[in-house]
């Protein structure tokens, strides 16, 4: 089988190589998907796609006509792409839904200390020699409340984690998860009293739309003042323009973000030598009491090779005639 994988990086090429074991002939391009450069992907039976790459209708429509059958996603969301128009075209398609759950929440937790213990700016001062203490108070974790929004596997080691710290923790799901109740005392309740009460907001959900802007204009105004919010699940869950209102209201006192709802074509980019176009990203830089990392949250040498693993066990059983377990049902 000859399988296009789109958005390569120099990180994940490796993992995909050792992966798919010389079984497959593999066409590697460093361009994302669109309906522009879907037709790189002539004489291909697969795809491959990564978190940014856009699979609208009009792409998937230039795929089905170059023959191609199957879609391997290598991230666990699939919103980047037209289901719908999928299954009409008769496309199969198939995701990681689990590489390290372990490796997102530690991120997390990673975004929650730098930014309590302002971490990055007390690094940038002893790098100029100034060891000034002024201006980098922080706060104890323990005892302190944390929300979490959503606690399927990530949410869940978040809340492991913040369980270590000693925080009371609040949780909001369809679902209610009862380890998490019985083994680490977490509390279920309402997403009204999770704001309102928190001093910490993380936010592990699937983006949906139940989900899109579940923090909006007014879910900040609900929340404790001074709340720190730390999105490392979809950009699409948060309102940005709303957000930079809460942190210039000083309702928000910490923002850290992994991901970014306009981040396809800036995320994954070398843009320093060039003048940044987003205004809206470029007014969140401003902030001192904002740490942004660009979707590497996923980034460890675990998730890496569990996410070749998993891509590869699709394509494999897509070219051995059986459907993969991980494989989306189009309804």
């Amino acid at each position: 089988m000859k399988v296009t994988v789109f958005s390569t990086h120099s990180f994940d090429k490796e993992y995909l190589i050792a992966a798919n074991k010389d079984r497959h002939e593999l066409n590697f391009l460093d361009v994302s998907l669109n309906e522009k450069t879907a037709g790189l992907a002539q004489d291909s039976n697969a795809v491959s796609l990564f978190a940014n790459d856009e699979a609208s209708a009009g792409a998937l429509d230039i795929l089905a006509e170059l023959n191609v059958k199957y879609i391997a996603m290598r991230t666990a969301g699939y919103n980047n792409i037209d289901l719908k128009r999928a299954q009409e075209l008769n496309l199969k398609v198939a995701n990681v839904p689990a590489y390290s759950p372990y490796a997102v929440a530690e991120h997390a937790i990673a975004l929650m200390l730098a930014l309590n213990r302002k971490i990055t700016r007390a690094h940038n001062r002893v790098q100029d020699l100034n060891f000034s203490l002024e201006g980098l108070v922080g706060f104890d974790m323990n005892g302190k409340t944390a929300g979490i929004l959503g606690t399927g596997k990530i949410g869940s080691v978040v809340a492991r984690i913040l369980n270590g710290f000693g925080c009371r923790i609040l949780a909001y799901d369809i679902q209610e998860n009862k380890e998490l109740i019985s083994e680490f005392g977490v509390e279920y309740t309402d997403l009204d009293t999770l704001c309102g009460q928190s001093d910490i907001i993380t936010l592990h959900a699937p983006l949906n739309s139940q989900t899109k802007y579940i923090i909006d204009k007014d879910r900040i105004k609900s929340m404790k003042e001074g709340v720190m919010l730390i999105n490392t699940s979809h950009g699409g869950l948060v309102n940005t323009r709303s957000v930079i209102d809460g942190l210039k209201s000083r309702q928000i006192g910490y923002l850290g973000l992994d991901v970014y709802e306009e981040e396809r074509g800036l995320f994954f980019h070398d843009y320093s030598d060039v003048i940044l176009e987003d205004d809206v990203i470029a007014r969140l830089l401003t902030f001192p009491n904002v740490l942004i990392t660009s979707h590497q949250a996923f980034l460890t040498k675990t998730a890496l090779a569990n996410i070749a693993e998993t891509t590869f066990y699709n394509i494999n059983c897509w070219d051995e005639g059986e459907k993969p377990e991980t494989e989306i049902i189009n309804s």
